[in-house]
């Protein structure tokens, strides 16, 4: 069996496809994408179409962990709205298909940058890419929750004091050693939670660029990806995503922009991608925006280091990055610190 099968029955994809996917003709053949590190990303192709399935990895999981289902249920909602998402075909949550939930949507034939920077491209380019970012993004802020069937999609009440408690007991979980700047940094958020400003929203839970797919020959936006964070919080939490992840180092391993200058690439600055973002929602502007980046540093920490422990018990959709990425996790903790101080 080849790598690119090892964890997908073929077989058992093409039965079912036959015969509850319309229009469906084989034969199948299946690659795995290198990136997603959570749940396995495969291209299915055919003579006539090509399609995308995702599914949840094989062995132990942690609970509440690669809802696939999810993933499936909020993009299915958004289809009609002004975020664009790939069209969802069908939803397995059979286990006895292929050993775990998949579901299967639709191929986006498009680019992804996974940079910031977006080498090769013009200026002019890079400044219509992160302007249609900043504008999928508040548009996805602004759906109405409730129109689209999704007003049960997350809890009610304070959303960080939610995530924090949340993201604790997954670090706690696949916890591999201690790591000081983590215990600091989430005894400080827990101290530091703003009250709520009863902004109630969808939140996607990882924008940034590379889960975004944009026209081969444009800049507008094809799909937002990678939806498995996704559900109703606070939209700060996104926005700080995004500058999160700009003050990461550039390059294969940060996809960051820091040191970079920004203007001559033309590319905004945080604080003007922020006041475009506040603009788009009719907003005066965010106040403590320190935490809402700190927080962002404290969760994808505790991510790295879930990633970094399946890696170890041989669970991880790319080992050798996976194992790499767990040098990173008290990197981001310190950053976090350094957020909530300035």
């Amino acid at each position: 069996m080849s790598d690119d099968t090892q964890i997908l029955d073929i077989d058992a994809v093409d039965a079912y496809l036959r015969e509850h996917l319309e229009g469906y003709e084989g034969p199948l053949k299946a690659r795995k994408f290198d990136i997603g590190q959570s749940n396995p990303t495969f291209l299915l192709t055919t003579p006539k179409k090509n399609y995308v399935l995702r599914r949840k990895p094989p062995g132990v999981l942690l609970k509440s962990a690669h809802a696939v289902d999810r993933e499936f249920r909020v993009q299915k909602a958004l289809e009609n709205t002004k975020v664009p998402v790939p069209h969802m075909y069908l939803l397995c949550e059979d286990d006895s298909v292929i050993g775990s939930a998949f579901y299967v949507m639709e191929h986006l034939d498009g680019r992804n940058f996974f940079e910031p920077t977006m080498e090769g491209e013009s200026n002019e380019t890079r400044t219509a890419v992160i302007d249609e970012m900043n504008r999928v993004l508040a548009e996805l802020h602004m759906v109405d929750v409730d129109a689209v069937g999704l007003s049960d999609f997350g809890p009610p009440g304070n959303y960080f004091e939610r995530q924090i408690g949340r993201w604790t007991k997954q670090y706690r979980a696949s916890e591999t050693g201690t790591i000081p700047q983590m215990d600091a940094l989430i005894e400080a958020l827990q101290q530091n939670i703003p009250a709520d400003d009863g902004q109630r929203t969808l939140v996607h839970g990882d924008y940034r660029i590379d889960n975004m797919m944009f026209e081969k020959n444009g800049t507008r936006c094809l799909g937002v990806l990678d939806w498995e964070l996704s559900t109703i919080g606070h939209p700060y939490a996104d926005l700080a995503a995004v500058i999160m992840q700009w003050q990461m180092p550039p390059g294969k391993e940060g996809r960051g922009l820091a040191g970079i200058d920004r203007t001559a690439l033309g590319l905004p600055s945080d604080q003007e991608f922020i006041a475009r973002y506040c603009e788009r929602r009719g907003l005066p502007g965010i106040e403590n925006f320190g935490f809402y980046l700190a927080f962002n540093f404290f969760r994808m920490a505790a991510i790295i280091q879930g990633v970094y422990k399946r890696a170890l018990d041989g669970n991880a959709s790319n080992p050798e990055r996976a194992k790499k990425l767990g040098q990173y996790v008290s990197v981001f903790a310190r950053h976090g610190l350094e957020a909530l101080k300035a």
